[in-house]
């Protein structure tokens, strides 16, 4: 081989040697974006992630959110806010305000032993009755069913107060009122059952969609309220709770909502007295 072709064949050899390292060179710049660019959008990701995790987690809840809708006042309530619900006959001369949650098991109880006695006076024209929902439990073990409950009877006071006596009488029932650690009636599901055992109630569309729809939550929380105030004006912080005149009607220990129907019967004439 002439020194000639063999000078040749070393700058051809030296060619493709500073071809292939400029091959290579390219593909590990263009690895080296993709890692870049890889890396930047994971990078987004986790941070758009996180981002969408904050901003639901700062959005409020049903019922905080709840606070700042249109109040809806159920038919048949006075007041600047729809929460003075007095049933009864106009020629009653005094009323009972009763303070009830529809989680509270004790109310159950009351209702179950008492509830139909006040019904009869009521529809006697013996006294008027004024009804304050609570919804505390739901504090007290965490929960939403007396703010729902207590919207579905503003669902049911809108029909009729006979339809919101009634579906009341329902939720407390020994059938459907549930432990008080048992948050059931938080389903719309659930309280519309219910509702279907009253007469006026079941199968009623319009009721239906305003449990639905949460139309009265807002003025169940004002309601709410409302127990909270007076609790603080006549010095009691549980339900049930009876008052009339502005004292409380109590059972034998002086304390206590009467549970049975003759300390109610008792407790109750002597109100109606002073």
């Amino acid at each position: 081989m002439s020194k000639r072709n063999s000078q040749a064949a070393k700058t051809a050899a030296r060619e493709r040697l500073r071809a292939q390292r400029e091959r290579e060179a390219k593909r590990a710049k263009v690895k080296r974006q993709l890692v870049v660019a890889c890396s930047i959008v994971g990078v987004l990701a986790i941070a758009g992630g996180i981002s969408y995790a904050l901003v639901q987690g700062n959005k409020p809840g049903h019922w905080e959110a709840a606070k700042d809708d249109k109040l809806v006042k159920p038919a048949n309530t006075s007041g600047a806010n729809g929460t003075t619900v007095v049933i009864g006959k106009p020629s009653a001369k005094k009323t009972l305000m009763m303070y009830e949650d529809p989680r509270c098991p004790i109310c159950a109880h009351f209702e179950q032993s008492v509830g139909s006695t006040v019904d009869k006076d009521v529809a006697d024209g013996k006294y008027k009755i004024q009804f304050i929902g609570a919804t505390f439990i739901d504090t007290t073990q965490p929960g939403e069913g007396s703010k729902n409950a207590l919207s579905a009877l503003g669902a049911a006071l809108n029909v009729s107060p006979e339809a919101f006596l009634q579906y009341k009488s329902a939720l407390y029932s020994t059938k459907w009122h549930p432990e008080e650690t048992d948050d059931k009636f938080k389903d719309d599901s659930y309280l519309i059952k219910v509702a279907n055992t009253v007469d006026a109630l079941k199968n009623n569309k319009k009721f239906q969609t305003a449990v639905k729809d949460g139309t009265y939550d807002k003025w169940a929380l004002l309601m709410s309220e409302k127990f909270d105030t007076d609790g603080k004006k006549y010095g009691f912080q549980g339900t049930p709770t009876l008052i009339m005149d502005g004292k409380k009607v109590t059972g034998s220990d002086g304390q206590s909502a009467p549970m049975t129907v003759a300390e109610f019967n008792t407790a109750i004439d002597a109100a109606l007295k002073a």
